[in-house]
């Protein structure tokens, strides 16, 4: 597919650079990609776990060391984008020019993240594509941060776990497992694409996050528009 062909082009230089890197240096390797791809980064996790799973087959490495180097190498990561969010809210989004967002969106995005955070963020955890960018409206939403720690922590573990069982499954045939994976990031985009149309066609009909009930008359008296009397 048209699609696979141009995402390849532009990680298969990453990938091989990666898998070169896993080779020679072992688990610290697995750490730092990881925390790489979960710093925003385009190092893709399928790529990395399921050769480092290979590699557990091959005997180079073990099971436990490769998922605790990916998994909290993802964490790190994850902490550095929480970060760019969390400190710089202000500067890239609220003063930017380029990427402005209005503090009532900025107050609306708080608001979602404090009653769907905690579970929007462990299950993106476990979504290609999305996992990798969760992080930061985390951070800009100024999500609890412990909070986000544990949920993050717990999302990341069913992820990397599975890639690695995977790639120590195939082995040789990781190459052709992560090919097999572009079909779910077709799904994700696909998902993420229909959030954001429904999201805007909710918003132009008047339901989006600056949407409020008129109201008649002022202060304490004021009532909503068509309420009356039983």
């Amino acid at each position: 597919m048209l699609f696979a062909s141009v995402t390849d082009f532009f990680l298969d230089p990453i990938v091989n650079a990666g898998t070169d890197f896993i080779s020679t240096t072992g688990l610290p390797a697995v750490f730092i990609l990881m925390a790489l791809e979960s710093a925003c980064l385009p190092v893709p996790s399928e790529a990395i776990m399921l050769f480092a799973g290979a590699s557990v087959a091959e005997g180079e490495l073990t099971l436990f060391g490769v998922v605790a180097a990916g998994v909290l190498g993802n964490l790190v990561g994850s902490w550095a984008a929480y970060a760019i969010g969390y400190y710089g809210r202000i500067d890239l989004l609220d003063k930017n020019k380029l990427i402005h967002i209005s503090p009532k969106h900025l107050k609306w995005a708080d608001d979602w993240f404090e009653r769907y955070g905690s579970a929007t963020v462990f299950f993106s955890r476990m979504l290609p594509i999305v996992r990798t960018f969760i992080s930061l409206p985390a951070g800009v939403a100024k999500m609890p941060f412990w909070r986000f720690t544990v949920l993050t922590l717990l999302g990341c573990i069913p992820w990397v776990l599975m890639l690695a069982l995977i790639g120590e499954q195939v082995g040789e045939n990781w190459e052709e497992w992560r090919d097999h994976l572009h079909f779910l990031d077709y799904a994700v985009v696909a998902a993420v694409l229909i959030g954001i149309v429904y999201l805007l066609i909710r918003r132009r009909r008047g339901g989006g996050p600056t949407a409020k009930p008129e109201t008649v008359g002022d202060g304490a008296n004021a009532e909503p528009a068509g309420s009356s009397d039983a």
